[in-house]
């Protein structure tokens, strides 16, 4: 407890030293290969990357989702099920590693973890390389990136990548205020002066309002730990590390519902509240959980560029 006590408290003056602002607006555009990402738009959308066919990148990550996917679990190869909440996929390349437990230390790293897990995609590179080649619309496809030459697996996870990057998620309401472009309802400014007066601001900070840290799930009031959930600890094996995860973005919130690795909280509401009593040690009035829901709802952005 002390440890994580102490966590919060360093990210506290981090992010509020001397007034600053503790959330940085989106960039309105990126720089990506646009002819890269067009291509692993279409492989990111393609079940042919899967063993039984029947899978895609985007199955689990769903664009009219938030990039998430609103199933509790996400549904692999053969049907088998998965044992955490598949996070948003939208503004990753803002993340300071990726999946829940950080697992992958980049967004190429994590590309490659679906496709080869038994459960989700269960492929191999090799057999991906050669249903590639043996498709004359991927091999013009890739001709026109690459150049000609046989298809590579380290290509299609490249051209993957290309895409994730571009998947930003500019002008939210809430980046428009920040720049001093628009103004937020009395009511969504009030959730956000909570938002940071109850101490939110300390783990969800920065251009992507999180995924630039770890925390504790249960740091004041104790959350049941789930063995089968990928926790840090299943990657350290430090027993400080049970319930820990990496803390996810806020950005389009209001899109990517269930909430939590466990998909525990159904509602914004409900997952304000969750996490306040467990993470805050309080429990808060439901005037202050309707503010705060309010201001979550501003940090829905734009459809990335990309995909339109």
């Amino acid at each position: 407890m002390k440890y994580w006590l102490a966590v919060i408290v360093l990210s506290a003056f981090s992010s509020l030293a001397m007034g600053q602002e503790p959330i940085k607006p989106l960039p309105r555009s990126v720089v990506y290969d646009h002819a890269k990402a067009a291509l692993g738009r279409q492989l990111f959308s393609d079940t042919l990357l899967s063993s039984d066919k029947t899978v895609a990148c985007a199955t689990c990550h769903s664009f009219n989702y938030g990039g998430a996917d609103p199933r509790p679990v996400s549904i692999g190869v053969g049907g088998k099920t998965g044992s955490v909440q598949s996070p948003t996929v939208y503004n990753a390349r803002y993340n300071f590693k990726q999946f829940w437990n950080g697992r992958a230390a980049s967004l190429m790293e994590q590309a490659s973890g679906p496709i080869h897990n038994p459960v989700e995609m269960g492929m191999e590179s090799t057999t991906i390389a050669q249903r590639l080649n043996a498709d004359p619309d991927y091999v013009k496809a890739f001709a026109a990136v690459y150049g000609e030459g046989e298809i590579t697996y380290e290509q299609a996870i490249e051209a993957i990548v290309e895409f994730e990057k571009a998947l930003v998620t500019p002008d939210s309401p809430f980046d428009r205020f920040l720049r001093g472009e628009t103004t937020l309802s009395p009511l969504e400014l009030e959730g956000y002066q909570r938002f940071k007066a109850y101490g939110c601001i300390t783990c969800h900070n920065g251009i992507n309002i999180g995924g630039n840290s770890f925390q504790k799930m249960g740091l004041f009031v104790p959350y049941e730990h789930d063995e089968a959930a990928p926790d840090l600890h299943a990657v350290t094996n430090q027993r400080r590390h049970m319930n820990v995860y990496k803390v996810p973005t806020l950005r389009n919130i209001a899109l990517t519902a269930p909430y939590f690795h466990d998909a525990s909280s159904k509602t914004l509401t409900d997952a304000v509240q969750k996490m306040s009593y467990h993470n805050l040690g309080v429990e808060l009035s439901d005037k202050d959980v309707r503010a705060i829901v309010a201001f979550l709802k501003t940090l829905t952005g734009e459809r990335p560029e990309v995909l339109r």
